[in-house]
């Protein structure tokens, strides 16, 4: 079983995977962009406020590709539970607001193409938690130190996400993460048992 956490950068989404990660031992806990060449080039790319947007999105894709090889799929063809800390919904919200349509030929809508991309090769996730916050806070509490952590730029992104909802709201599991911290993981680690016990 493949499960997520999604959200914008400050909602609370990494602290909340590791506080799963204490509870849950026997799971495979993994994360993207991850920690490989590919990863590093990701960053590299996100450090770059002139980077250009469709070469980074490969750069992420590049890197999804190698985790699913490596990490997600044998994981779980040993019958392991992965959690990730972001997946193929970041690359679909954050990607997609960063290509205006007028960037694709034809004026194609960006989060469509990016998700046709990907529909060839990756694995989908079976649930996602997504940890909403407003754009505004999200930015103050991540510190905008890249291009993909300003309150402007969080507001497309948010605006993609509510879109994949829309398309798939069985698979999430939406938390207000402008809660105080301890509600918000107590609402991840209930959203997570009911996710489980779908199953």
């Amino acid at each position: 079983m493949l499960l997520t956490l999604e959200g914008l950068d400050g909602s609370g989404k990494s602290t909340a995977w590791e506080a799963l990660r204490a509870e849950y031992p026997d799971a495979v806990f993994t994360r993207e962009p991850t920690d490989s060449w590919y990863g590093d080039a990701v960053a590299r790319s996100m450090g770059d406020d002139d980077a250009d947007p469709l070469a980074e999105l490969f750069l992420f894709t590049a890197d999804h590709a190698d985790h699913l090889s490596r990490v997600v799929r044998p994981a779980l063809s040993e019958g392991s539970l992965v959690v990730t800390d972001r997946y193929t919904d970041s690359r679909y919200a954050y990607q997609a607001a960063s290509l205006s349509e007028s960037y694709l030929a034809g004026g194609r809508d960006p989060l469509t193409y990016i998700q046709e991309v990907h529909e060839a090769f990756t694995h989908p996730p079976d649930g996602t938690i997504y940890l909403d916050v407003d754009p505004e806070t999200a930015a103050e509490r991540a510190g905008a130190t890249n291009k993909f952590e300003r309150a402007a730029y969080l507001e497309r992104v948010r605006e993609n996400y509510e879109r994949l909802i829309d398309a798939d709201p069985e698979r999430f599991v939406r938390v207000d993460a402008g809660q105080p911290l301890e509600d918000v993981l107590d609402d991840v680690r209930s959203g997570f048992e009911d996710l489980l016990e779908r199953q």
